[in-house]
């Protein structure tokens, strides 16, 4: 077994032109696609009986059905809920129909449709629909676009209906959508009301309407929300939150919300590849770059801030305060399917690959009815799916993306077939100059070997592409007919064109080892630790399975790995076992013992009894985190805190970053919110001692937007042996608390294992630290 760095594969992909093709590949639709393999089929089955079934409960018992029926007074009574739980039921409906195109069910269906009666009536005259502003704030309609969500609202009903028509063949809800559609036509425009989404997804709705119904009206006025964005000499913008500071076509760089941005990026994806927007495309591009490289967790998992939902700095990526939002890995995988139908290049496919077996799977539990919508990397045990949130919109995104599945197997084009997935299944798909049905049998994601085999309709010249993962660093083998094939791989692709014969099977084996892998050295929280992946399966150590402990175990660079299947473990799945070093102190002596672990796929983490968990271990002692300490290890310095928000991070707070001001946002910080006056610390403990001479502090303050000042006082403390002894400060020296800066003091050299930061809050206030780091002395 080779070690390797991910990097050289997925976190530095060469950034390239891709070719725009007015014409898009075309996704093989889901009544021409049965899914028979044991893994997806058996997360479809449970989306049906348990997911659903969940969801549609807690829509009920939730008021969020019922508030239809109230807006169209087949009810009395009071809107419940937030303003957009609309969207909840329309994703459920959209999940149904999903459920519906693979096999009808005729009860299913009726519950459905006594639904979209619902909605129906909720419709106003004039074709507006939003139970919250026709209830609560019918003054208010359209007036508050940034956060009001009726646009974001309005998009996930069409998706629904034109999702629910092709199932059924059912009018009913696409109507409702097009007379919506026809209302925000008649009220948003060039010389109407310019603006666009708070929080996006009207534009690739209006794409899909568009296509449904080839009007091409919604088609353009998707383009007047995509281009009136940023656009600063037009309207009042939302700013980098919204994706809102500067026009589209400018963009280079995520920023904001997570989920707000995917869906963005949907939209113009969807746009570029119907009109060959260079620009767009070109924008799309440098975003994805920005993304995959520098802002993805190994999970696929991406926004690690709370405070935002969304995304930060470059290379920020803590573990056990990772937010990685379940809406924002499907999110990147509608996206990262997008670009795939775009380009045909099978980075897109791999970072798809990467969402749906690990980011976006982990957001259900294997039971179905409960569900995450924080995704950490590292957990002491307090982190837990639940059935429900009061803002669902997690739960309610599984429901429709796990049938869909069908969808992102097969992709075609004039005489060419794509591999997108490789999923047990049987296929018919309309090529040129003939129909091919193909069956392709495989126990992917566990083993590497697929069979496909091609009986075309008729013998005819076609070009099969056959994906080869990023993770693939092994030679692949290939043959036709039992014929070993040599095509070289281009783009992740291996081309086999010739005249296909009905029966013809190809069969190809992608090696699967046991493969280690290695962050970025920017990601200062994953320096000196290591990844377990096998095909494209991330795996996570979990105390249930290795003596309760993990967190303080390490894994020699030198240990032999081995995977194994188990057929009665969370379902069916391989492990990885192997020998790690069980790390203790005795005194202030490190020690180790030898313990066989196990791992198991991080999707299926926390089904089972609660406990720690880890993705990224420890190679060296030093580095992992000990019994009974508290804190995070970042970059071998132990992160304590007196007390941190649950939606802040110690990780990131002796890192390189230079804060922009105090009321920085872009960044990730530490506060003692909600302790109010109080005294609290922070510390910084090595395994070794240091020899210590400075620090620099940068204060967070939120004045003006939150209760967060800078402290009242602080000191520096250092530890001489069990006894804490404030530092000296050299002359003129003294403790600062100056906004938007870091502010220094020099101190006679101590030689420490451990420095404490202690403040004094302010009455009334709590406070928080951006940065704050430490000089050795010389």
């Amino acid at each position: 077994m080779k070690s390797r760095l991910l990097i050289a594969w997925l976190f530095a992909v060469a950034f390239s032109s891709t070719a725009v093709h007015a014409e898009e590949l075309m996704a093989v639709p889901f009544p021409e696609v049965h899914i028979k393999d044991n893994f997806w089929s058996q997360r479809i089955r449970t989306n049906r009986t348990a997911t659903i079934e969940a969801n549609l409960h807690q829509c009920e018992i939730t008021g969020r059905i019922r508030n239809f029926a109230i807006a169209g007074k087949l009810e009395e009574g009071k809107h419940k809920g937030l303003l957009f739980d609309d969207s909840d039921v329309y994703k459920v409906l959209e999940g149904i129909a999903y459920t519906l195109s693979s096999q009808r069910d005729a009860e299913l269906e009726k519950r459905a449709d006594a639904i979209i009666d619902k909605i129906a009536a909720a419709q106003q005259p004039d074709g507006y629909l939003n139970t919250y502003y026709t209830l609560v704030k019918p003054e208010e309609r359209w007036k508050n676009i940034r956060g009001g969500h009726e646009l974001y609202c309005a998009g996930h009903l069409i998706e629904a209906a034109v999702a629910y028509q092709q199932a059924t063949g059912k009018r009913k809800l696409l109507d409702v959508a097009i007379k919506l559609a026809d209302h925000i036509d008649r009220t948003f425009g060039p010389d109407k009301k310019v603006d666009t989404s708070g929080h996006e997804e009207i534009e690739l709705a209006l794409v899909k309407l568009y296509r449904a119904t080839k009007e091409k009206r919604y088609l353009k006025l998707a383009q007047f929300f995509l281009d009136v964005r940023g656009r600063k000499d037009k309207r009042k913008l939302f700013g980098e939150y919204a994706q809102d500071h500067k026009p589209v076509r400018q963009q280079s760089e995520v920023v904001g919300h997570a989920v707000r941005a995917m869906y963005l990026y949907c939209g113009m994806a969807d746009m570029a590849g119907i009109t060959g927007d260079k620009e767009l495309l070109a924008a799309l591009e440098k975003i994805w770059h920005d993304v995959v490289a520098r802002k993805m967790y190994v999970t696929g998992g991406i926004g690690p801030s709370a405070s935002n939902e969304g995304f930060t700095v470059p290379y920020d990526l803590p573990n056990d305060s990772a937010y990685c939002e379940t809406c924002a890995a499907i999110g990147m995988a509608l996206w990262n399917h997008r670009m795939f139908l775009m380009s045909g290049e099978a980075k897109y496919a791999d970072v798809l690959e990467r969402e749906a077996y690990n980011g976006l799977l982990s957001g259900v539990s294997l039971s179905g009815d409960r569900f995450f919508y924080v995704n950490p990397l590292a957990s002491r045990g307090r982190h837990h799916r639940v059935p429900w949130f009061d803002c669902s919109c997690c739960p309610t995104n599984i429901v429709r993306y796990i049938p869909g599945m069908g969808e992102r197997i097969w992709a075609h084009r004039g005489n060419t077939i794509w591999s997108v997935l490789y999923v047990g299944n049987t296929a018919t798909i309309p090529l040129k100059d003939g129909k091919v049905q193909l069956t392709e049998k495989t126990k992917y994601p566990w083993e590497g070997d697929i069979e496909i085999v091609v009986e075309p309709e008729k013998n005819f010249s076609f070009e099969m592409n056959l994906r080869i993962p990023g993770w693939c660093r092994n030679k692949p083998e290939l043959t036709v007919n039992g014929e070993k094939m040599m095509a070289a791989v281009e783009r992740g692709y291996v081309r086999l064109s010739r005249v296909w014969n009905k029966g013809d099977v190809i069969h190809l084996y992608l090696p699967m080892p046991v493969e280690r892998v290695y962050a970025d050295p920017h990601v200062k929280a994953d320096v000196g630790r290591v990844a377990l992946q096998r095909g494209p399966i991330v795996y996570c150590l979990e105390g249930v399975d290795n003596g309760g402990s993990v967190r303080n175990l390490c894994l020699p660079k030198e240990a032999t790995l081995t995977a194994k299947f188990d057929k009665d473990l969370l379902g069916g799945v391989v492990t990885i076992q192997g020998e790690a070093l069980a790390v203790a102190r005795e005194g202030e002596k490190l020690v180790t013992k030898p313990v066989a672990f196990r791992a198991v796929p991080y999707f299926a983490w926390d089904n089972r009894e609660p406990g720690q968990m880890i993705v990224w271990l420890a190679e060296e002692p030093e580095r992992a985190e000990l019994p009974g300490e508290d804190g995070v290890v970042v970059a071998g310095v132990r992160i304590r805190a007196s007390y941190l928000n649950p939606t802040d991070t110690l990780e990131t707070l002796n890192d390189d970053e230079v804060p922009k001001s105090s009321q920085d946002h872009s960044i990730r910080r530490m506060t003692w919110w909600d302790h109010r006056g109080t005294a609290e610390w922070l510390s910084y403990r090595t395994a070794k001692p240091r020899k210590l001479s400075g620090a620099q502090v940068y204060w967070f303050d939120d004045t003006g937007i939150g209760a967060c000042r800078v402290p009242a006082e602080w000191r520096l403390l250092w530890l001489d042996g069990n006894e804490w002894k404030p530092v000296k400060l050299l002359k003129g020296e003294q403790y600062g608390t100056a906004l938007d800066q870091f502010n220094r003091v020099s101190f006679e050299p101590v030689t420490t294992r451990e420095l404490r930061l202690e403040v004094k809050l302010k009455a009334g206030y709590s406070g928080g630290v951006l940065k704050w780091r430490v000089m050795e002395a010389k």
